[in-house]
């Protein structure tokens, strides 16, 4: 098991410790998809995954969930969030033990969707359903001093409903001078860097887990793609996630690094619980 450079109470002491930096923003990776954005004492959780539903789930079948970083942080623990994020439906974007309870926990909290998923997410999180924002490829919308643009996701296709809203989506959050672009699951697409590419995003959160049919799972970028595309949209880092939590669906992050170096993308290799501070690697 992959262990965690802060985990629990400890990494909750180092997220506090840095609440009221006015300077700087922050970001932990939670593992997976899964990021917690730190900004002038404020909190935006990104499709967190915080729990051992899916290896529970898949224990006896033909596609085993087994866990192979411990967990970093327990969901009950995550308090003042403003704002949680779900870029899709899939278990480990969309898990219901742990955001049944950083919701329960978070009183005020806003709760970001793709549009075309309410139906599903409220059932599934057991809110009402018209709680949660949804969110379409062609919208932008303010919450406390960030700024969400929605971006279609493809995994393995853009997936839209009957009223032309995607069902895999990724945001570009900008706040103060600072864009993040958080894929969710995706492959690259026609349009992505032309879409992509005006943000000028700092940091770019892409997958490297790649697409394999054999999985039997839905694909994403690989190593190379990822880099490749941090260097078309001409992101300032990208951080590699979607690797190191299941063994049958990761990726060697080396091979990330190796590709990034060949074509001097800047980039950062983040543990879990790990932190990165406005493109300074802390942890």
């Amino acid at each position: 098991m992959i262990a965690a450079i802060k985990k629990n109470e400890e990494l909750i002491a180092e997220m506090d410790s840095l609440l009221n930096d006015e300077n700087h923003f922050h970001l932990w990776w939670l593992g997976q998809s899964g990021f917690l954005l730190q900004w002038k004492g404020k909190r935006v959780l990104i499709d967190p995954y915080l729990s051992d539903s899916l290896t529970k789930k898949y224990l006896t079948t033909d596609k085993p969930h087994t866990r192979m970083s411990e967990l970093v942080v327990r969901p009950e623990l995550l308090k003042n969030i403003s704002i949680v994020t779900s870029s899709h439906n899939h278990t480990d974007h969309l898990d219901a033990e742990t955001l049944i309870a950083v919701l329960k926990n978070n009183p005020g909290i806003k709760f970001i969707i793709p549009a075309a998923n309410r139906d599903f997410v409220a059932e599934r999180v057991k809110c009402n359903r018209n709680f949660p924002i949804g969110l379409n490829d062609d919208q932008s919308i303010i919450i406390d001093e960030f700024i969400f643009h929605g971006i279609p996701a493809k995994h393995n296709e853009i997936e839209r409903d009957e009223k032309g809203n995607c069902k895999y989506m990724g945001y570009v959050i900008e706040f103060g001078k600072n864009k993040i672009y958080h894929s969710g699951d995706t492959l690259w697409f026609d349009g992505m860097v032309e879409l992509l590419k005006p943000f000028a995003v700092d940091v770019a959160i892409l997958p490297i887990n790649g697409n394999k049919t054999e999985r039997k799972v839905a694909g994403n970028l690989d190593c190379k793609e990822a880099a490749e595309l941090g260097k078309a949209i001409e992101a300032g880092c990208v951080i590699p996630c979607h690797y190191d939590l299941f063994t049958f669906n990761t990726s060697d992050v080396k091979d990330f690094v190796i590709e990034a170096e060949k074509i001097d993308q800047p980039y950062k290799v983040l543990k879990g619980g790990g932190l990165f501070t406005n493109n300074k690697l802390l942890q």
